[in-house]
């Protein structure tokens, strides 16, 4: 009989692309994965990993496991959502997934919330990109996400996920202190898309929404941007305008206080990016999730709003 924990740690190695990236979202060590991969050949007597470079690929038998692992994590999915369900109460292991700004600025203060009120509750964070958030919730990989999208890319949902509002999260333009605009803070004022054109850049690098958003917008004023310092992180961002080489567009969640030299201009019409929480079809009796979501809401900060 095949070990339901084997094929756990085989689906994992699918979904994440590596045998280190599947024990970082077990919890396990990569060797305990490795081990349970190895049992998994010799019950079967099929060779399911092969080196590819400095990783490994899943053979066409691992494939086939994986499909089945699939069909019955999610029946164990109903079961588990039943007898929760007929609990009461929170329980079990929950998977939440978040893009970084909400893994920072939302999520310790609800996991400490859910932690302290549902001891039964063993909760689990992943940081990723958002666009990665909505496949990994669909093929089990994690039970519940925080995403967000723009108005120009809205967020799929497909057939078997639900979601649900969080917030809007908004964004301000971040000059350094003796810039031209900063005076217009200063005098409680704003900026149109139009002042900001002819101004040296910070922003995320390409392929990211908030990326996409900037170039896309500063284009529809007839301005080509000038993108010169692209980095992920924001706090990086925030040196870099303090340092006077270019302002950014800074969402707040997440942003943290301001280094000393850099000053917060309102940009009118205000760009808002929607966060939500998505979850499986499935899923949506158990009450782990329908008191994650409930937390997730009304911890939403009126001032980030």
């Amino acid at each position: 009989m095949l070990d339901l924990a084997r094929l756990r740690a085989l689906h994992a190695v699918h979904a994440h692309g590596s045998v280190g990236a599947a024990a970082a979202a077990l919890g396990y060590t990569p060797s305990a994965v490795s081990q349970q991969i190895s049992k998994l050949e010799r019950e079967t007597r099929t060779r399911l990993l092969e080196r590819q470079g400095r990783g490994v690929a899943l053979t066409d038998a691992a494939q086939l496991l994986v499909a089945t692992a699939q069909q019955l994590m999610s029946l164990v999915e109903e079961a588990e959502v039943a007898l929760e369900e007929q609990r009461g109460r929170p329980a079990g292991r929950l998977t939440v997934a978040a893009f970084p700004t909400a893994a920072c600025g939302l999520l310790p203060g609800v996991l400490a919330e859910l932690t302290a009120a549902h001891p039964s509750l063993e909760l689990r964070l992943m940081e990723v990109d958002p666009h990665l958030s909505v496949d990994l919730v669909a093929r089990g990989v994690v039970d519940l996400a925080v995403a967000h999208d723009w108005d120009i890319a809205p967020l799929p949902a497909p057939d078997g996920l639900e979601r649900a509002v969080i917030g809007d999260d908004r964004c301000d333009v971040l000059v350094p202190a003796g810039h031209r605009l900063a005076a217009r803070a200063a005098d409680g004022g704003s900026v149109a898309r139009e002042d900001l054109a002819d101004e040296r850049w910070i922003c995320q690098p390409p392929g990211t929404v908030c990326h996409d958003w900037l170039v896309r917008t500063l284009r529809e004023t007839g301005t080509e941007p000038d993108l010169a310092f692209q980095v992920a992180e924001y706090q990086t961002q925030l040196a870099l305008v303090g340092a006077g080489l270019g302002i950014a567009l800074v969402p707040r969640l997440g942003r943290g206080p301001l280094p000393d030299g850099v000053a917060v201009v309102a940009l009118e019409p205000t760009p808002v990016r929607r966060l939500h929480a998505l979850w499986r079809t499935g899923a949506s009796r158990r009450p782990a999730i329908t008191e994650a979501v409930r937390v997730l809401r009304a911890r939403w900060e009126p001032e980030k709003a």
